[in-house]
């Protein structure tokens, strides 16, 4: 180096100082990444009740975690531009003190009942207000402490890229403790008050790492004025590289997320395993020596683009556990590829901050295209297939071989996307072919893609062409039986199915029938007159049975809240003279279920109904006290369930609204959770009794389901003949299990009853 250096900067520090740095520096960062990974879930909890348990509150919840984390990482940047090392020290341990005050964590005073529409912007607000300080301050630790670490002289200093893995390391176990520790052991108030203590703790951590700092020769060989003088600065070509290789898994991140919980299987804590190994893909490239080999992960790269290809052209429910895992390890595939990328073309440590800034802008970029612009641009789950077309030119440039065959490839390209797509434009046997073998045609073509990888070592545009070829096919040629309608809004994507020779109707969430209307008699004839509730609702089932009962009990028409309005089924229960009042949190839901081209129910049987819009634990709260005799919770037909509304609490809410002898009827059928001990519980801690329906209709070819059913009243008579039926058990609550309140719920628990009990 040309720089003069004081002679003070020459001497090693002793090896127990450099001990002590390294320990102090990276026990700072891993608390941090502790800090930042378990405030999400945590605080995303305690904000679910107000949008119904969406899960489009975690991808908007990404969304603002990403973008202040590009804040944090460009205050970072920018306080690291001082020359004197006691102003980002004092500066930074200011923010800290200032955020602490703010804590512990709660929902701001200013934000109660969500707008009628703008989710997504009303909850970032919220999200600022409430936890932005706290969370931003955690944001800018890691290329904050990095910077500190390269100027205390520290051998290490001159590549400090490692402790970003550290950092990862304890995101990932942060977010791995969660589910399986943290939620099933402890309140959110206690869990709360060990997040405040924890950044307390950090707090003294980085004092220690400022200390140590400006302990340090003034002039240490890693000062910013000496390190790696001659190192080029980044250009803009290269920055914005790094920007397009940090967007692309980050909005896979989500993207692959809504899809495996849409279109695969809504089973709980499912967004855990795509964000496990995101983190995951991060601790691998930047160690020191990579477990996996960037090279292995370039090549491997385009046979798992090719992979999703063949999965989305598969579909969706067909060996599920293959098809999960297919996505998952094609997912960590592409995003360790890209994040390689990221790691190979690293700056020198003094660009450190600079590059982290990069990062975290393509992170916010993926966020907000697959969390905010995506669900409002497409009717179903598009960004899934874009950000896989996108992510094949995430790879290095590369020199072709047999270029002179190569060349002809986009004549080629061209000739056969023209070749496979033209008989969509027909009918008849040809593209009735191309629509039974859709598997074997878009596959072949993603297969395509990775052979010109692998044989000739294509460009990445032709690369990128092909995959979207093959995609584009997968679109051209639908996987689903019948005439497909989509509708999706923040609260996720529907589908409206209208099965082969116009016989059903059927309202799919994801893999999940939310219900469904007969439309042709089995000889083809049209239906006509008042339609016959079925899926869930059909009169030998739980829930019909208990309308009769409580209609019979009553002897007298019924004042029913129903919550849930789905295909609009539960219109078609109500007897001329009673009065049904809905409750739904979804605006396009109940534009779907009215129009009688999708489902006459409401249109026939309550076409004056007007639905209360927002969500139910809200709205059904400002009701009068004692006014219904039935209330149905018709919130759990789906494998995704709003917690909110199977709590002590909500359950008090129920009791409240019921008149004298009413009773709560609750819909719990769930592949995945045992929902019906839980709500036992809730109604025993409000002193109610309970019922459990379980019967298997043996009726599925008809639409006609098995339900899991509870009703909930305050005495045996409430709930009329049920109380004697055979189909109808009476049962108490289980003492072993916790009951769930506002402040606990066990996810994990109720996952863990459905197994075992083999149901």
């Amino acid at each position: 180096m040309d720089s003069i250096v004081h002679p003070a900067a020459t001497e090693q520090p002793s090896s127990s100082r450099n001990r002590l740095l390294l320990t102090v520096y990276t026990a700072a960062i891993f608390v941090s990444a502790l800090l930042l990974f378990s405030v999400q879930p945590l605080f995303t909890k305690m904000v679910l009740p107000r949008l119904g348990g969406s899960p489009a509150v975690w991808s908007v919840a990404m969304v603002f975690f990403q973008s202040l984390l590009l804040a944090g990482y460009a205050y970072a940047h920018l306080l690291m531009q001082a020359r004197n090392r006691i102003v980002p020290v004092a500066v930074h341990l200011v923010l800290l003190v200032l955020a602490f005050v703010t804590l512990p964590l709660g929902i701001a005073t200013a934000y109660g009942e969500p707008p009628a529409s703008g989710y997504a912007f009303w909850l970032l607000g919220l999200f600022v207000v409430s936890i932005g300080l706290p969370f931003f301050a955690l944001a800018a630790n890691n290329p904050l402490l990095q910077a500190w670490f390269v100027r205390t002289g520290h051998p290490a200093g001159h590549d400090p890229y490692f402790l970003y893995a550290s950092s990862n390391i304890g995101s990932f176990l942060a977010l791995l403790s969660y589910p399986f520790l943290l939620e099933p052991m402890f309140s959110l108030h206690t869990q709360n008050r060990f997040w405040t203590g924890g950044y307390g703790l950090l707090i003294l951590l980085i004092a220690a790492c400022g200390a140590l700092l400006l302990r340090s020769p003034k002039l240490a060989v890693a000062d910013a004025r000496t390190e790696e003088v001659n190192a080029p600065a980044p250009g803009l070509m290269t920055r914005l590289r790094w920007i397009f290789l940090a967007a692309v898994p980050s909005g896979l991140l989500i993207a692959v997320t809504a899809h495996i919980s849409t279109d695969v299987a809504a089973a709980p804590l499912l967004w855990v395993l795509p964000l496990s190994l995101y983190l995951l893909t991060w601790v691998v490239v930047f160690q020191s020596r990579p477990l996996l080999p960037h090279k292995w992960m370039l090549m491997l790269q385009p046979v798992a683009i090719a992979g999703v290809v063949v999965l989305l052209a598969f579909g969706g429910e067909q060996n599920l556990l293959l098809t999960l895992g297919g996505h998952q390890l094609c997912f960590f595939v592409i995003a360790m590829a890209c994040h390689g990328e990221l790691a190979r073309t690293r700056p020198a440590a003094k660009y450190l901050t600079g590059f982290y800034v990069a990062l975290s802008f393509g992170g916010m970029v993926g966020g907000l295209f697959a969390g905010l612009v995506a669900p409002f641009t497409f009717s179903w789950i598009a960004e899934y297939p874009i950000l896989i077309a996108l992510a094949a030119l995430c790879r290095p440039s590369a020199n072709e071989r047999l270029a002179g065959i190569v060349k002809w490839y986009w004549l080629a390209l061209a000739a056969l996307a023209v070749a496979l797509i033209a008989p969509s434009y027909t009918t008849g046997n040809l593209s009735t072919w191309f629509e039974d073998h859709r598997v074997w045609v878009a596959g072949g073509v993603g297969v395509l893609a990775a052979l010109l990888t692998l044989a000739l070592n294509a460009g990445r545009w032709k690369i990128f062409a092909t995959v979207a070829l093959a995609l584009a096919l997968i679109r051209i040629y639908p996987a689903d039986e019948g005439r497909v309608t989509t509708v999706r809004s923040f609260f996720g994507v529907h589908k409206i199915v209208e099965t082969p020779g116009g016989y059903f109707h059927v309202l799919m969430h994801g893999t999940t029938i939310h219900g469904a209307e007969r439309f042709r008699n089995n000889d083809g004839t049209p239906v006509t007159g008042r339609p016959e509730p079925i899926t869930y609702y059909h009169k030998d089932g739980g829930i019909g049975q208990a309308v009769t009962a409580i209609r019979e009990r009553k002897g007298a028409p019924l004042k029913v809240a129903a919550i849930g309005v789905g295909s609009g089924t539960l219109a078609c229960a109500a007897e001329p003279g009673e009065d049904w009042k809905f409750f739904e949190i979804d605006q396009s839901m109940v534009d779907a279920a009215r129009d009688p081209k999708n489902f006459r129910y409401i249109s026939s049987c309550l076409p004056d109904m007007k639905p209360v819009i927002g969500d139910a634990r809200l709205t059904f709260a400002k009701e009068p006290d004692g006014a219904y005799d039935l209330i149905i919770v018709d919130a759990y037909s789906s494998d995704a369930i709003p917690i909110h509304l199977a709590t002590e609490e909500a359950m008090k809410i129920y009791k409240d609204k019921l008149a004298p002898h009413g009773a709560v009827v609750m819909h719990v059928s769930n592949r995945h959770l045992d929902l019906e001990t839980v709500v036992v519980g809730i109604a025993d801690a409000n002193d109610l009794k309970s019922w459990v329906f379980n019967e298997d209709s043996g009726r599925d070819a008809d639409y006609i389901f098995s339900t899991d059913v509870v009703i909930s009243a305050r005495e045996e008579e409430d709930v009329g003949k049920l109380a004697a039926s055979k189909s109808w058990e009476q049962t108490e609550a289980d003492d072993r299990v916790r009951v769930w309140t506002d402040d606990y719920s066990n996810i994990l628990g109720a996952l863990y009853r459905r197994l075992r009990d083999g149901e």
